[in-house]
């Protein structure tokens, strides 16, 4: 049996900028195609636009306040919004509240930076 608490798994940084927590993934589960993790972006802060050749996401936000574009769309979001971004789709995460913005990142397949091609300098 596989339970992971979020409280005692350690924070990596992706790349694109987010801070991971991997809750449920190949990597420390017997989950094989797909990950579970929290992401955090700090008050004022951004991911760099990337999109993903092959996984799909759901963003699950839980805390806080912040602006998503999907492509050439863009939309407010808030604790309680579920997001879709299909395989293939630049999006970019921006951070507009006063507190941390929370969210779980659901991937198929899993999560890993070789899936992650970033389209913008920073």
């Amino acid at each position: 049996m596989d339970i992971k608490n979020l409280n005692e798994v350690p924070s990596f940084i992706t790349k694109d900028g987010s801070e991971i927590r991997e809750l449920l993934a190949h990597r420390n589960s017997a989950i094989r195609n797909q990950s579970l993790a929290e992401a955090r972006l700090p008050v004022g802060g951004a991911t760099q636009e990337h999109f993903h050749p092959l996984a799909e996401e759901i963003y699950y936000i839980t805390h806080g306040t912040g602006k998503i574009r999907i492509e050439c769309a863009t939309r407010e979001v808030r604790a309680g919004d579920a997001i879709a971004i299909p395989p293939g789709q630049k999006h970019k995460l921006w951070n507009t509240g006063n507190e941390p913005l929370r969210l779980l990142c659901c991937c198929a397949p899993a999560y890993e930076n070789s899936d992650t091609v970033i389209t913008e300098n920073v």
